[in-house]
């Protein structure tokens, strides 16, 4: 039996990390960036130019935007503790770096008094302070007290989860920590009475199935029902505005990619016979089959058609030398902002299949065409945390990745994966 949790103490609590945030990534930077008169060390290292130093408006407009990318960064690194096998460490730096990136933004362009060595110094502190309040002081994990009965039994498959089987329907002698039970089958009655009970103490109360669902990342459908808001499609709202952000974005990188693309196709050509990009039949938002662009890594084309060609085997001997690389680090996805800008995909969801295979897998899998039902992107839940696949058994579990996505769809989750997904560039996680 595990360790008994006692409950969340004052170092697990939001008042705590703010004070926390604020004291070491605000007030003491603050305080000896001023008191060293930080500007003019830097200065006379040329570390920046010439600027006048600590005057009260310097100060006070940088303290306050620091202030508020502190607090901003510490709301959205607890809301990414909602997600499963989200890494809250790797992502401390790019969350705080934007918020940073986004005032600068705003004091250029009002042409505000800033100072940077209170900037630079709150910066640092904020960032260890976030570290030390992940590696220190953050609670490992909830403490689950499982209520006998139905299809809890999935939970003690969850080996990473700490657990408690409750033994007896007394309230009085449990420990601190949510309580999780198939409320959808027939309990005994004073396993009811003890989950009223606990319901009108304060206690949480959890479905199993939303316990599986939160600390696997991926959602199992049995029959088709609406999400969290009532609902079986995804928010139009959402969606519509994803399309807009999707577009602006792509907008944005097009500078960046073209002479990437440049290079590439080079270096493809020069590689191997053939073509610089290849086009294959997909199928994609809705249903409607688009054909999707990508860069030739292969020495043979395919256009979806045949399913025995459209899977990419480990070590597959198709894949040129270069085409391994681009494999590696996404390079090859690249010319899918075509299909962005036309409005067939999306940066993020669910990756659109050959037609033969996404024909193939309806038949086999229930409600596979389901996850149609949002734009593919070009990365995606599925993608960023089980890599490539290529069996059926693996395409279910990829399957179940994408429902989990269509079910929790947010600007949230988006973040999660665009952060998660630098890492497999960096990493080539599940590359083939």
């Amino acid at each position: 039996m595990p360790t008994v949790a006692k409950g969340r103490s004052f170092f697990h609590k939001f008042r705590f990390e703010l004070l926390v945030v604020v004291v070491m990534g605000v007030a003491l930077p603050s305080l000896i960036a001023v008191s060293l008169d930080a500007d003019a060390l830097l200065v006379s290292f040329d570390l920046v130019e010439s600027i006048p130093l600590a005057t009260r408006s310097t100060a006070s407009n940088s303290i306050l935007g620091a202030a508020f990318c502190a607090l901003a960064s510490l709301l959205v690194l607890r809301r990414f503790r909602q997600y499963p096998g989200t890494q809250i460490a790797q992502s401390i730096f790019p969350v705080l770096a934007a918020f940073y990136a986004g005032f600068l933004g705003l004091i250029i362009f009002w042409r505000l008094e800033y100072s940077n060595a209170i900037l630079l110094f709150c910066f640092l502190g904020t960032l260890i302070a976030h570290f030390a309040i992940e590696t220190l002081w953050r609670d490992k994990g909830f403490f689950y007290c499982l209520v006998p009965g139905g299809e809890v039994e999935r939970i003690r498959r969850l080996t990473h989860v700490p657990i408690m089987e409750l033994n007896e329907p007394r309230i009085d002698v449990l420990p601190h920590g949510p309580i999780i039970a198939d409320l959808h089958a027939d309990l005994q009655p004073e396993w009811e009475r003890l989950i009223a009970e606990a319901a009108i103490s304060g206690r949480p109360v959890y479905h199993y199935r939303q316990v599986w669902e939160t600390e696997t990342g991926m959602v199992q459908i049995n029959h088709l029902s609406e999400n969290s808001f009532g609902a079986l499609v995804p928010s139009f709202v959402y969606q519509k505005l994803k399309r807009s952000v999707d577009l602006v974005f792509s907008l944005l990188v097009l500078p960046i990619i073209v002479p990437l693309m440049i290079v590439t196709a080079v270096l493809i050509k020069f590689d191997s016979a053939g073509s610089i990009f290849f086009l294959q039949r997909r199928m994609g938002f809705r249903g409607q089959v688009f054909k999707v662009f990508k860069f030739r890594t292969m020495t043979e084309a395919n256009d979806g058609e045949d399913r025995q060609k459209s899977v990419t085997l480990a070590e597959d001997q198709r894949i040129t030398r270069i085409g391994r690389f681009l494999r590696k680090v996404r390079l090859d996805e690249l010319p899918q902002i075509i299909n962005i800008l036309r409005g067939e995909m999306s940066w993020i969801g669910p990756r659109p299949e050959a037609v033969s295979l996404s024909t193939w897998y309806e038949a086999e899998l229930p409600f596979y065409r389901y996850r149609h039902i949002v734009r593919p992107g070009i990365t995606g839940w599925a993608q960023v945390n089980q890599g490539h696949v290529a069996s059926l058994d693996e395409v279910d579990d990829k399957l179940q990745y994408d429902f989990y996505y269509i079910k929790n769809l947010s600007y949230w989750l988006d973040i999660i994966i665009a952060l998660r997904t630098l890492r497999v560039v960096f990493s080539g996680f599940g590359a083939k």
